[in-house]
């Protein structure tokens, strides 16, 4: 079988083998920095992906890519924060299947931004906060929101980076936690209509991608220390939280273009 068969007709064979390599890069930033990863592929996959497929198979994708992390990963994840973590993304995504809610996205990017810039900067949340109930109500919230946006990997890191001081801790915890919202996606699109078998082996390679990415990346990791780790991951979140604050202006008008 021709390797053309298992891709998507609408992207050429150069966009393919970019946004590959744009897989293993973005794999590798996230693993050895914590988080930026998911968002940077995403904002590249728009350039040429539909838009009415980006959203399910930048999530399917990341299913996949955090599963591999996990994988590599699972000894360092804090599984007390994922079986709290994991109700939430049952509520938030049930939730956000039946209200299919169409709010402008800036509101969302909005709201992302200005959440991701105060639990990086502002005062520390009070403890109660990363208890059961507080874990749990975080997962629901980014769970719904990622429905719509696919860009709540900043604030569910930067959530979880206020629990840890480990680096290897952040980076694992974050990845099982966003491998489980990224699960129901797959469902509730496939559901609504969308037809993912046209997209199964762009999937399938950009998850193989991704894996070497966090091979490559995990060692880097370990070069950082703990303080070092915790500078770049607060500039990192930082930056993207801008962004997400420009693309809101943007689209509200609030700016001029």
């Amino acid at each position: 079988m021709e390797l053309a068969i298992l891709l998507p007709e609408m992207l050429p064979a150069s966009v393919v083998l970019f946004l590959l390599a744009c897989s293993v890069l973005t794999s590798m930033i996230t693993a050895s920095l914590g988080a930026g990863g998911g968002l940077l592929l995403l904002v590249l996959m728009a350039f040429w992906v539909p838009p009415v497929a980006v959203i399910p198979v930048h999530g399917l994708i990341q299913m996949g890519s955090n599963g591999g992390r996990v994988a590599m990963t699972w000894r360092h994840i804090n599984w007390r924060v994922i079986t709290a973590f994991a109700p939430g993304v049952l509520v938030g995504a049930a939730l956000g299947a039946w209200l299919l809610v169409d709010l402008p996205a800036y509101l969302w990017q909005l709201t992302i931004g200005v959440f991701v810039l105060y639990l990086c900067w502002g005062p520390a949340l009070p403890k109660r906060a990363f208890g059961r109930v507080g874990i749990f109500c975080a997962s629901a919230l980014t769970s719904f929101v990622s429905l719509f946006v696919g860009a709540s990997g900043p604030l569910v890191a930067a959530f979880i980076k206020q629990i840890h001081t480990d680096r290897h801790a952040t980076v694992a915890t974050f990845a099982a936690a966003m491998a489980l919202q990224h699960a129901p996606k797959a469902l509730i699109f496939g559901v609504a209509g969308f037809v993912f078998r046209e997209w199964i082996g762009f999937v399938a390679a950009m998850i193989a991608c991704g894996f070497l990415g966090t091979w490559v990346g995990l060692r880097l990791l370990t070069t950082l220390s703990n303080r070092r780790f915790h500078q770049v991951f607060n500039v990192l979140l930082t930056l993207l939280a801008v962004r997400l604050l420009w693309q809101a202006a943007l689209a509200s008008g609030w700016w001029p273009t």
